[in-house]
C-alpha cells in the first residue's frame, strides 16, 4: 500500500448528503485487520444518515466515514493477530462489541449493552480501506460471489429473524420487503415455511417478492387484507409474523394477522413511538413477541454462509444495482425513490 490516503464517504456536516474526500488511511492496532474494500452495500440506515433525520442527528458524532456492508481483501494485520493473513477475501461485523459486560460474557455480544457500530458510532467501510478487530472478520467460502458476500450483513439480519421466529412447517407473513425483507422470503423457504405472504406498498418488491418464493403479494393498503391472510390460513390467521418495515400502521396490521398464540419477530426499526392496544394485540391473544437486533455472532454467519454455499438462497433477484463509488448520489437517489431493492456499491 503505497498511498497514506484514500477516497472515504464521509459525513462531514449537519444537513442532507455526503461527501467524498480524501482521508488518512486507518492504521490498524495489534488485535485490528485493515481490509481493501471491494464492495459495499447501502443500507437504510445510510439512508437515514444521508437524510440527516432525527435519529441520525441524536446519534451520530462527526465527522465519520458511513458504511458498514462490505466485503474485500485483507491488505495488512495488526502484531497480534493469527486468524487471517493478507490476500484472504473477507467481510466483517459491523457491530463492535466490548468483550466485557454481562452480555458478551453470556453469548449475546450481538445485544452487547456498549456495542459501536462501523458506520455509525465509527469510521465505517465507504472507503477504500476499513480497520476492524480480528474478532470481527469474516473469511468468505471461495463460492461466494462478491456482490453477495458485500451483503452477508442484511442477509444475516434476515436468517437471525426467520430462525429466532422459527418458521418450519409454519404460515408466515412478512409486512415489508425492503432488501432485509425480501432476502426472508428465500430464507424462510429454506428453513421450512410451508406458506409465505409478503405485504408492502411498493409493487416493483411485491413483484420481486413473488419471484422469490412468496405464495401470495398483497398492497399493504388493501382494503380487506386482514380478512384474505386468515382466509389463506385456515381462517386462524399467520402463525409468524416477520415485521421488517418499521410502519407502525404495518406492525399493528401485521399483529392482527398473527392467530392467537402465534410469534412475531420485529426487526424493522420505527422512526418514532408506535401506539398499539396492547391488550388486543399481544395479551388476550397470547402472542410471543420477539425484538430482533442484528446478528448473532458469530451463529447467524455460519447459518448464512451455509445457506449460500448449499445454493439455498439466490441474491441475485434483489441486487438490482451495482454502482461505482463516484457515482454515489445516484445511489441515494434510487434508495430515496424506492426504485431499487439492493444497492451495491464498487469500491475497487
Amino acid at each position: 500500500m503505497a498511498s497514506k490516503t484514500m477516497r472515504a464517504l464521509v459525513k462531514e456536516r449537519a444537513g442532507t448528503g455526503l461527501s467524498l474526500r480524501d482521508v488518512s488511511v486507518p492504521a490498524p492496532g495489534p488485535t485490528d485487520v485493515l481490509v481493501r474494500v471491494r464492495k459495499a452495500g447501502i443500507c437504510g440506515t445510510d439512508g437515514h444518515i444521508w437524510a440527516w433525520d432525527r435519529w441520525a442527528q441524536g446519534r451520530l458524532r462527526l465527522p465519520v466515514v458511513v458504511g458498514h456492508e462490505f466485503m474485500g481483501t485483507v491488505e495488512d494485520v495488526g502484531s497480534a493477530v493469527v486468524g487471517v493473513k493478507p490476500g484472504d477475501r473477507v467481510s466483517g461485523e459491523g457491530h463492535i462489541s466490548c468483550g466485557a459486560c454481562l452480555l458478551c460474557r453470556t453469548g449475546q455480544a450481538y445485544i452487547c449493552e456498549r456495542v459501536k457500530i462501523a458506520g455509525v458510532d465509527r469510521d465505517g467501510c465507504f472507503a477504500d480501506y476499513i480497520a476492524l478487530p480480528e474478532q470481527n472478520i469474516w473469511r468468505l467460502d471461495p463460492t461466494v460471489p462478491d456482490d453477495w458476500a458485500a451483503v452477508f450483513d442484511p442477509l444475516g439480519n434476515a436468517v437471525h429473524t426467520v430462525m429466532t421466529a422459527g418458521v418450519s412447517a409454519k404460515s408466515v407473513v412478512i409486512t415489508g420487503v425492503g432488501s432485509i425483507g425480501l432476502m426472508a422470503i428465500p430464507v424462510a423457504r429454506a428453513a421450512g415455511a410451508t406458506k409465505v405472504i409478503a405485504v408492502d406498498l411498493n409493487p416493483h418488491k411485491l413483484a420481486l417478492a413473488k419471484r422469490l418464493g412468496a405464495d401470495e403479494a398483497f398492497d399493504a393498503r388493501m382494503a380487506d387484507l386482514e380478512e384474505t391472510v386468515r382466509g389463506l390460513t385456515n381462517g386462524d390467521g399467520a402463525d409468524v409474523l416477520l415485521e421488517m418495515s418499521g410502519s407502525g400502521a404495518a406492525i399493528n396490521s401485521g399483529l392482527r394477522m398473527v392467530r392467537n398464540g402465534g410469534r412475531a419477530a420485529l426487526l424493522g426499526l420505527p422512526s418514532d413511538d408506535v401506539s398499539l392496544n396492547l391488550a388486543e394485540s399481544i395479551i388476550m391473544k397470547g402472542l410471543t413477541v420477539l425484538g430482533i437486533n442484528g446478528r448473532r455472532m458469530f451463529e447467524t454467519w455460519y447459518q448464512t454462509q451455509s445457506l449460500v454455499v448449499a445454493g439455498r438462497i439466490d441474491l441475485t433477484p434483489i441486487i438490482t444495482h451495482v454502482i461505482p463509488l463516484e457515482r454515489y448520489e445516484e445511489c441515494f437517489d434510487l434508495l430515496r425513490e424506492g426504485a431499487a431493492a439492493k444497492i451495491v456499491m464498487e469500491i475497487a
